[in-house]
């Protein structure tokens, strides 16, 4: 009986699959007809497979994560590091992160490495958290009465966010009152900080970007505004560990910067190109760029233009080097792919892919925690 449990699951697995795979390339692509003309037969080979499987394979069998196995192996076989398969969680997961904006109670939680529990690492200004009360250090043992912590992480994430104006009740222990207690915080729509600044002294200031989300041209822009009211002559702009994001929301703010021409080109495969132009009208202010290894894909957009078109200086160690754009296509059942699409160059022509932008002053991060890059761009545009 038990064994043919198992073939009726590795016949359904099965059935599953190949309709997953007939789904997917009996769709009139043109790559199906050049796999099939290779000589390979995906569907015959993944029956055979699942033939092995079902005949020897002692452990339980999940049809949906065996069909899952099928998608992000069909975009993995690309080798390309950039493009990948993302089941529907995980897409509506990846979504919500690139427009910048959640809905949720505006707090940043890690795992305390003591005791295994959630522990507030910082909060959003203005957040539905910190108007209830909590308070960076607070550990949050419980959500909706159930026991959170490093078993169930993720989870718990998912457990904060939820519909605006919902409520959700939290366990709190707070160590400066050795005190537990509990807290209803309603969630609200969350425009997740990507920019932070202040001034450096009375003519500089300090602009430090994390990542290009949907809401990060609008935070710039008033971070930049907000500088200028307080005499600002002089701009540092951050992007160091600045992994990249929405090319608009780049363009947009390498606009500010620099005068009439393109901030970039992208090139296809069938060398297609596309023009990103900036307009007539841009500040006049000396200008900094901090970059390191970890500066990539859209901050390489921002530097590398501001370093052809001459308007500021790099300073800090080589760009990451990803001069490749990928586009995320949503599928018929909620989940999605993200595949690359085409290569960018900088102004002058160069695609930086692999090799990165060189600053124009080398300067190593410092093992001591002094930051020594931000001192030499000080020192650098105090002269400017």
């Amino acid at each position: 009986m038990k064994e043919n449990k198992t073939f009726f699951k590795g016949i359904l697995a099965g059935i599953l699959i190949v309709l997953a795979v007939n789904a997917i390339f009996n769709s009139g692509s043109v790559l199906y007809r050049r796999i099939r003309n290779e000589g390979v037969n995906p569907e015959k080979k993944i029956n055979e497979i699942l033939h092995v499987i079902d005949k020897y394979y002692t452990g339980t069998i999940d049809e949906n994560k065996l069909a899952e196995g099928v998608y992000a192996g069909l975009v993995s076989g690309l080798e390309d590091p950039y493009s990948y398969y993302m089941d529907k969680s995980t897409f509506e997961s990846f979504l919500e992160d690139t427009e910048g904006i959640y809905t949720g109670i505006g707090i940043v939680v890690k795992i305390n490495p003591k005791d295994k529990k959630l522990i507030i690492i910082s909060e959003f200004e203005d957040s539905p958290a910190s108007k209830a009360g909590l308070m960076v250090g607070d550990k949050i043992l419980k959500i909706n009465d159930t026991e959170v912590g490093i078993d169930n992480y993720e989870e718990s994430i998912k457990m904060m966010k939820g519909k605006e104006g919902t409520d959700v009740k939290l366990n709190i222990y707070r160590e400066s009152t050795n005190s537990s207690f509990d807290v209803n915080v309603t969630r609200e729509s969350i425009d997740v900080p990507t920019v932070v600044s202040k001034m450096i002294d009375e003519e500089i200031g300090y602009i430090k970007i994390s990542k290009f989300d949907r809401v990060t041209y609008e935070q710039f822009t008033k971070a930049y505004e907000t500088l200028e009211k307080s005499n600002m002559k002089k701009i540092i702009v951050d992007l160091r560990d600045n992994p990249g994001g929405l090319l608009d929301t780049v363009v947009k703010i390498t606009d500010i910067f620099v005068p009439e021409g393109y901030i970039t080109y992208i090139e296809d495969k069938n060398g297609k190109k596309e023009y990103e132009y900036s307009s007539k009208d841009c500040v006049k202010i000396p200008l900094i760029v901090l970059v390191n290894g970890n500066s990539a894909s859209a901050s390489e957009v921002f530097s590398g233009a501001i370093k052809d078109f001459g308007v500021g200086k790099l300073v800090g160690t080589t760009t990451f080097g990803k001069g490749v754009v990928q586009n995320i296509y949503k599928l018929s059942d909620g989940s999605g792919i993200k595949v690359t699409i085409a290569k960018y160059y900088t102004p002058s022509g160069v695609c930086i892919d692999g090799k990165g932008i060189k600053p124009d002053y080398i300067v190593e991060a410092s093992e001591d925690g002094t930051d020594l890059q931000l001192e030499k761009a000080i020192e650098l545009i105090k002269d400017m």
